[in-house]
This record gives C-alpha cells, structure tokens and sequence, in this order.
C-alpha cells in the first residue's frame, strides 16, 4: 500500500459470468477504481471457458495492481453439477490472484451482507443499493454480478480494518 491507497479486488465466480470490482481505499474511504463482468462463451467447452476467465482477471490484474483480493466461498447448492462448476470458477479465480502473489480473503454471501447491510438475509437490491452509497455514485449502472463483487472488495476492506483495530 502507497499513497495510492490500498487497491483490492473484489470476485464474484461463475463460469457464464463472473462479476469484479476493484476498489482502492485511502484513509478509510472507499472509490469505485472498475467494475464489471466477465462474460464466457456459452457454446465452449468449460476449459476454454475457465481460460477466458483467467486471461481476463490476468488482464485486470495488470491494468490495475491490486494488491488484495476477495472471493465470494463456496455455498451449499442443492445441485451437485453447479456446484462443482462454481468451483471451478473459484479455483481459476483464485489461481490468477495466486500466480501474481494477490493473497486472497474469502467471504460467505451472508457475511457480505451483513457486513454492508446488518442483515445477513438482505436482499441484493439493499446491497447493491449499500454499494452505491459506500462508493459514492449516484446512479449505478452496473450488472448484478459486478454489484456482488464490488460488495465483496468493500467487505474485505471493512473486515480488514476491523481486524486491524482489534489486532486479530
């Protein structure tokens, strides 16, 4: 971290979109840096896919040197195929931030929520609306995913400064 604040970003995998949002922090205020999604052509094979999602985090990665990373984890599905899908998006998620030595914080979706809102069950709407104000932009107009992602980066942030004053 320089001068130039603390830049994170934040990931939200999926293997047809995956969200990011790239926010830096200087003396405890949040700015939006980017954000937006990952698109994966849906008629490829999941390698080819996953190799998308990987050059393009490799891309943002250079363009903007975060220097932490956040991920949504892992969720119980009730669909064994989807859940293994999502993993693999995670992984190659993760492996971009690894092969760049980006250590990583991972966040369940409650958490997030909680974290922004105060309450875990919140729908997406308040979060994105939590996003919005935390970044000071009057009129979002990014997709879903990139909302879920950028609540994961200012979720990290506000964990990050927690456990800093707490010393844990």
């Amino acid at each position: 971290m320089a001068d130039n604040g603390l830049i994170v970003l934040g990931l939200d995998p999926g293997t047809r979109v995956t969200g990011y949002g790239i926010v830096r922090e200087i003396s405890g205020q949040a700015e939006l840096v980017a954000t937006g999604t990952i698109r994966t052509p849906a008629k490829k094979d999941m390698a080819t896919r996953m190799g998308v999602i990987f050059d393009k985090l490799q891309e943002l990665i250079r363009l903007h040197s975060p220097v932490e990373a956040a991920i949504e984890s892992v969720f119980v599905s009730k669909n064994p195929s989807s859940a293994i899908k999502l993993g693999q998006a995670r992984g190659v998620c993760m492996a971009a931030c690894a092969t760049n030595n980006i250590p990583m914080g991972e966040y369940e979706p409650t958490k997030v929520k909680k974290n922004l809102v105060g309450v875990g069950s919140a729908p997406k709407s308040q979060v994105a609306f939590m996003v919005a104000h935390c970044l000071g932009i009057k009129k979002p107009d990014w997709p879903e995913d990139a909302s879920d992602a950028l609540a994961i980066a200012i979720c990290h942030l506000n964990e990050r400064r927690m456990r800093k004053l707490t010393g844990r």
